[in-house]
Protein backbone atom coordinates (compact mmCIF):
# COMPACT_ATOMS: atom_id res chain seq x y z
CA UNK A 1 0.00 0.00 0.00
CA UNK A 2 1.35 3.56 -0.76
CA UNK A 3 2.42 5.25 2.44
CA UNK A 4 0.90 8.86 1.82
CA UNK A 5 -2.72 7.36 0.33
CA UNK A 6 -2.17 4.73 3.36
CA UNK A 7 -1.87 7.52 5.86
CA UNK A 8 -4.01 10.41 4.51
CA UNK A 9 -7.03 7.79 4.18
CA UNK A 10 -7.17 7.22 7.74
CA UNK A 11 -10.60 7.74 8.62
CA UNK A 12 -11.22 10.71 11.37
CA UNK A 13 -14.04 10.79 14.12
CA UNK A 14 -15.37 13.41 16.70
CA UNK A 15 -12.95 12.82 19.67
CA UNK A 16 -9.83 12.18 17.63
CA UNK A 17 -8.46 9.23 15.17
CA UNK A 18 -8.30 5.41 14.77
CA UNK A 19 -6.43 3.41 12.45
CA UNK A 20 -7.30 3.06 8.85
CA UNK A 21 -9.58 0.35 8.36
CA UNK A 22 -11.24 0.25 12.15
CA UNK A 23 -12.62 3.65 12.70
CA UNK A 24 -15.72 5.25 13.99
CA UNK A 25 -18.01 8.17 12.50
CA UNK A 26 -20.60 10.15 14.44
CA UNK A 27 -24.18 10.27 13.73
CA UNK A 28 -26.07 12.80 15.97
CA UNK A 29 -23.51 12.09 18.83
CA UNK A 30 -23.91 7.97 18.21
CA UNK A 31 -20.76 6.00 17.06
CA UNK A 32 -21.21 3.93 14.02
CA UNK A 33 -17.97 1.46 13.48
CA UNK A 34 -17.29 0.96 10.12
CA UNK A 35 -14.95 -1.20 7.84
CA UNK A 36 -12.95 -0.47 5.20
CA UNK A 37 -13.80 -4.13 3.03
CA UNK A 38 -13.41 -4.94 -0.26
CA UNK A 39 -13.01 -1.30 -1.91
CA UNK A 40 -16.06 0.17 0.00
CA UNK A 41 -17.11 1.39 3.91
CA UNK A 42 -19.12 -1.29 5.39
CA UNK A 43 -21.16 -0.48 8.99
CA UNK A 44 -22.51 -2.10 11.78
CA UNK A 45 -26.02 -2.52 11.16
CA UNK A 46 -26.56 -2.72 15.24
CA UNK A 47 -24.66 1.02 15.65
CA UNK A 48 -27.11 1.76 12.83
CA UNK A 49 -30.33 0.75 14.61
CA UNK A 50 -29.06 2.27 17.58
CA UNK A 51 -28.60 5.93 16.40
CA UNK A 52 -32.34 5.67 14.45
CA UNK A 53 -34.37 3.77 17.36
CA UNK A 54 -32.21 4.53 20.95
CA UNK A 55 -33.70 1.26 21.37
CA UNK A 56 -32.39 -0.11 24.64
CA UNK A 57 -31.65 -3.54 23.06
CA UNK A 58 -30.89 -3.29 19.65
CA UNK A 59 -29.82 -6.52 19.19
CA UNK A 60 -33.04 -7.83 19.97
CA UNK A 61 -34.71 -5.03 17.44
CA UNK A 62 -32.30 -6.37 14.58
CA UNK A 63 -33.56 -9.70 15.26
CA UNK A 64 -36.85 -8.85 15.32
CA UNK A 65 -36.91 -6.69 12.33
CA UNK A 66 -35.12 -9.52 10.32
CA UNK A 67 -37.91 -11.91 11.49
CA UNK A 68 -40.65 -9.71 10.48
CA UNK A 69 -39.57 -8.59 7.08
CA UNK A 70 -38.92 -12.03 6.94
CA UNK A 71 -42.51 -12.57 7.25
CA UNK A 72 -42.74 -10.12 4.18
CA UNK A 73 -40.79 -11.73 1.54
CA UNK A 74 -37.35 -10.07 2.65
CA UNK A 75 -34.07 -11.57 3.60
CA UNK A 76 -32.67 -8.62 5.15
CA UNK A 77 -29.61 -10.74 6.38
CA UNK A 78 -28.65 -11.30 3.00
CA UNK A 79 -27.74 -7.97 2.67
CA UNK A 80 -25.24 -8.07 5.58
CA UNK A 81 -21.49 -9.61 5.99
CA UNK A 82 -19.82 -10.85 9.03
CA UNK A 83 -17.19 -8.70 9.83
CA UNK A 84 -14.80 -8.43 12.76
CA UNK A 85 -15.46 -5.14 14.97
CA UNK A 86 -14.49 -4.09 18.18
CA UNK A 87 -16.36 -4.39 21.13
CA UNK A 88 -16.35 -2.77 24.30
CA UNK A 89 -14.53 -4.98 26.24
CA UNK A 90 -11.60 -4.62 23.15
CA UNK A 91 -12.25 -7.28 21.51
CA UNK A 92 -13.16 -8.04 18.07
CA UNK A 93 -16.57 -9.86 17.32
CA UNK A 94 -18.26 -10.75 14.26
CA UNK A 95 -20.97 -8.66 13.62
CA UNK A 96 -23.54 -8.02 11.00
CA UNK A 97 -22.30 -5.22 8.61
CA UNK A 98 -23.64 -3.37 5.02
CA UNK A 99 -22.44 -1.56 2.71
CA UNK A 100 -24.53 2.01 2.16
CA UNK A 101 -26.32 0.71 -0.80
CA UNK A 102 -27.51 -2.42 1.40
CA UNK A 103 -27.38 -0.17 4.31
CA UNK A 104 -30.20 1.97 2.65
CA UNK A 105 -32.38 -0.58 2.21
CA UNK A 106 -32.22 -1.66 5.49
CA UNK A 107 -32.98 1.51 6.79
CA UNK A 108 -36.23 2.06 4.81
CA UNK A 109 -37.60 -1.26 6.83
CA UNK A 110 -37.14 1.08 10.02
CA UNK A 111 -39.68 3.41 10.97
CA UNK A 112 -37.31 6.56 12.36
CA UNK A 113 -38.13 10.18 12.19
CA UNK A 114 -34.25 9.98 12.06
CA UNK A 115 -34.21 7.92 8.68
CA UNK A 116 -33.97 10.59 6.17
CA UNK A 117 -31.05 12.90 8.25
CA UNK A 118 -29.39 9.26 8.21
CA UNK A 119 -29.20 8.41 4.30
CA UNK A 120 -28.40 11.83 4.03
CA UNK A 121 -25.35 11.67 6.62
CA UNK A 122 -24.53 8.03 4.99
CA UNK A 123 -23.94 9.69 1.31
CA UNK A 124 -22.22 11.95 2.06
CA UNK A 125 -19.53 9.89 4.17
CA UNK A 126 -19.19 7.53 1.40
CA UNK A 127 -18.41 10.68 -0.76
CA UNK A 128 -16.02 11.56 1.73
CA UNK A 129 -14.31 8.83 1.41
CA UNK A 130 -14.57 8.56 -2.49
CA UNK A 131 -13.28 11.69 -2.77
CA UNK A 132 -9.99 10.99 -0.64
CA UNK A 133 -9.13 8.14 -2.67
CA UNK A 134 -9.18 10.17 -5.87
CA UNK A 135 -7.18 13.02 -3.92
CA UNK A 136 -5.61 11.65 -0.66
CA UNK A 137 -5.11 15.35 -0.12
CA UNK A 138 -8.17 16.19 0.92
CA UNK A 139 -8.20 13.58 3.49
CA UNK A 140 -5.04 15.56 5.20
CA UNK A 141 -6.94 19.09 4.92
CA UNK A 142 -9.83 17.35 6.91
CA UNK A 143 -7.61 16.06 9.39
CA UNK A 144 -6.33 19.41 9.74
CA UNK A 145 -8.99 21.02 10.12
CA UNK A 146 -10.37 19.01 12.89
CA UNK A 147 -7.29 19.64 15.24
CA UNK A 148 -7.92 23.36 13.93
CA UNK A 149 -11.26 23.41 15.40
CA UNK A 150 -10.16 21.59 18.42
CA UNK A 151 -7.58 24.29 19.27
CA UNK A 152 -4.52 23.01 18.09
CA UNK A 153 -1.56 25.37 16.46
CA UNK A 154 -0.36 25.11 12.83
CA UNK A 155 3.29 24.26 14.07
CA UNK A 156 1.72 21.03 16.51
CA UNK A 157 -0.42 20.03 13.61
CA UNK A 158 2.35 19.81 11.52
CA UNK A 159 3.90 17.69 13.58
CA UNK A 160 0.86 15.41 14.48
CA UNK A 161 0.46 14.61 10.71
CA UNK A 162 4.04 13.83 10.28
CA UNK A 163 4.03 11.54 13.06
CA UNK A 164 0.82 9.63 11.93
CA UNK A 165 3.07 9.22 8.75
CA UNK A 166 6.18 7.97 10.87
CA UNK A 167 3.73 5.63 12.33
CA UNK A 168 2.00 3.90 9.54
CA UNK A 169 5.64 3.22 7.93
CA UNK A 170 6.59 1.35 10.54
CA UNK A 171 3.63 -0.42 11.42
CA UNK A 172 3.96 -1.33 7.59
CA UNK A 173 7.66 -2.66 7.98
CA UNK A 174 6.39 -4.15 11.43
CA UNK A 175 3.53 -6.13 8.86
CA UNK A 176 6.11 -6.72 6.31
CA UNK A 177 8.30 -8.83 8.65
CA UNK A 178 6.14 -10.78 10.58
CA UNK A 179 4.38 -9.04 12.94
CA UNK A 180 0.84 -9.60 12.50
CA UNK A 181 -1.57 -9.66 15.70
CA UNK A 182 -2.50 -6.19 17.09
CA UNK A 183 -1.58 -7.32 20.54
CA UNK A 184 2.00 -7.60 19.44
CA UNK A 185 1.84 -4.16 17.64
CA UNK A 186 0.79 -2.56 20.71
CA UNK A 187 3.80 -4.73 23.25
CA UNK A 188 6.16 -3.57 20.36
CA UNK A 189 4.64 0.20 20.67
CA UNK A 190 5.23 0.09 24.73
CA UNK A 191 8.96 -1.54 24.01
CA UNK A 192 9.57 1.99 22.45
CA UNK A 193 7.56 3.88 24.69
CA UNK A 194 9.38 2.59 28.00
CA UNK A 195 12.92 3.04 26.29
CA UNK A 196 11.78 6.20 25.14
CA UNK A 197 10.57 7.93 28.12
CA UNK A 198 10.62 5.87 30.67
CA UNK A 199 6.97 4.68 31.05
CA UNK A 200 4.49 2.20 28.86
CA UNK A 201 1.95 3.79 26.54
CA UNK A 202 -0.70 3.18 29.63
CA UNK A 203 1.42 4.76 32.62
CA UNK A 204 1.86 7.63 30.30
CA UNK A 205 -1.48 8.26 29.73
CA UNK A 206 -2.92 7.81 33.79
CA UNK A 207 0.74 10.19 34.11
CA UNK A 208 -1.61 12.64 31.79
CA UNK A 209 -5.16 11.63 33.22
CA UNK A 210 -6.34 10.28 29.97
CA UNK A 211 -9.08 7.38 29.49
CA UNK A 212 -10.05 6.61 26.16
CA UNK A 213 -8.49 9.74 24.55
CA UNK A 214 -5.52 9.31 21.76
CA UNK A 215 -1.99 9.76 24.29
CA UNK A 216 -0.24 11.33 20.98
CA UNK A 217 -3.01 13.97 20.76
CA UNK A 218 -2.33 14.96 24.00
CA UNK A 219 1.60 15.63 24.08
CA UNK A 220 3.23 18.78 23.48
CA UNK A 221 5.87 19.26 21.34
CA UNK A 222 9.04 17.67 22.46
CA UNK A 223 6.98 14.92 23.21
CA UNK A 224 5.76 14.56 19.64
CA UNK A 225 9.48 14.49 18.63
CA UNK A 226 11.04 12.12 20.27
CA UNK A 227 7.79 10.11 19.64
CA UNK A 228 8.81 10.41 15.83
CA UNK A 229 12.24 9.73 16.80
CA UNK A 230 12.10 6.40 18.63
CA UNK A 231 9.68 5.19 16.08
CA UNK A 232 11.64 6.72 12.70
CA UNK A 233 14.86 4.68 14.65
CA UNK A 234 13.50 1.40 15.34
CA UNK A 235 11.48 1.44 11.73
CA UNK A 236 15.45 2.20 9.96
CA UNK A 237 17.22 -0.70 12.33
CA UNK A 238 14.73 -2.82 11.47
CA UNK A 239 15.61 -2.70 7.90
CA UNK A 240 19.05 -2.40 8.45
CA UNK A 241 18.88 -5.77 10.39
CA UNK A 242 16.51 -7.28 8.20
CA UNK A 243 14.71 -7.98 11.59
CA UNK A 244 12.17 -11.42 10.89
CA UNK A 245 9.27 -12.21 13.51
CA UNK A 246 8.30 -10.92 16.91
CA UNK A 247 11.47 -11.73 18.53
CA UNK A 248 13.71 -9.73 16.60
CA UNK A 249 11.82 -6.94 16.17
CA UNK A 250 11.38 -6.42 20.02
CA UNK A 251 15.02 -6.21 19.85
CA UNK A 252 15.12 -3.34 16.85
CA UNK A 253 12.03 -1.64 19.01
CA UNK A 254 14.36 -1.47 22.13
CA UNK A 255 17.23 0.19 20.20
CA UNK A 256 15.14 2.69 18.57
CA UNK A 257 13.02 4.01 21.63
CA UNK A 258 16.82 3.71 23.61
CA UNK A 259 18.35 6.16 20.76
CA UNK A 260 14.73 8.44 21.51
CA UNK A 261 15.22 8.05 25.22
CA UNK A 262 18.95 8.77 25.12
CA UNK A 263 18.41 11.87 23.47
CA UNK A 264 15.46 12.99 25.68
CA UNK A 265 18.30 12.69 28.53
CA UNK A 266 20.90 14.80 27.06
CA UNK A 267 18.15 17.38 26.69
CA UNK A 268 16.74 17.68 29.96
CA UNK A 269 19.70 17.65 31.23
CA UNK A 270 20.51 20.59 29.30
CA UNK A 271 17.41 22.67 29.80
CA UNK A 272 16.80 21.43 33.44
CA UNK A 273 13.59 20.54 33.31
CA UNK A 274 11.44 16.95 32.17
CA UNK A 275 10.02 16.73 28.22
CA UNK A 276 7.43 14.10 29.96
CA UNK A 277 4.82 16.02 31.91
CA UNK A 278 1.41 15.13 33.11
CA UNK A 279 -0.45 18.13 30.99
CA UNK A 280 -3.11 17.74 29.03
CA UNK A 281 -5.34 19.45 26.45
CA UNK A 282 -9.09 18.03 27.76
CA UNK A 283 -9.33 21.40 29.68
CA UNK A 284 -8.00 23.61 27.64
CA UNK A 285 -6.76 23.83 24.37
CA UNK A 286 -3.09 23.13 23.10
CA UNK A 287 -2.94 26.98 21.17
CA UNK A 288 -3.90 28.47 24.62
CA UNK A 289 -1.09 26.57 26.31
CA UNK A 290 1.65 27.55 23.88
CA UNK A 291 0.49 31.32 24.05
CA UNK A 292 0.90 31.42 27.88
CA UNK A 293 4.65 29.30 27.81
CA UNK A 294 5.54 32.16 24.92
CA UNK A 295 4.63 34.71 27.16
Amino acid sequence: MNLKKSVLNRAYYSGGFLDENKALVVFQDKKIRRLWHDEEWYFSVIDVVTALTESDNPRNYWNMLKIREKESGIELYTLCVQLKLPSADGKYYETDCANAKNMFRIIQSIPSPKAEPFKQWLAQVGYERVQEIQDPELAQKRMREIYKAKGYSEDWIEKRVRGIIIRQELTDEWNKRGVKEDKEYAILTNEISKATFGKTVQEYKELKQLKKENLRDHMNDLELIFSMLGERATTEIARVKEAQGFDENTVAAQKGGKIAGDARNNLEMEIGRKVTTGENYLTEPEKDKRKKMIK
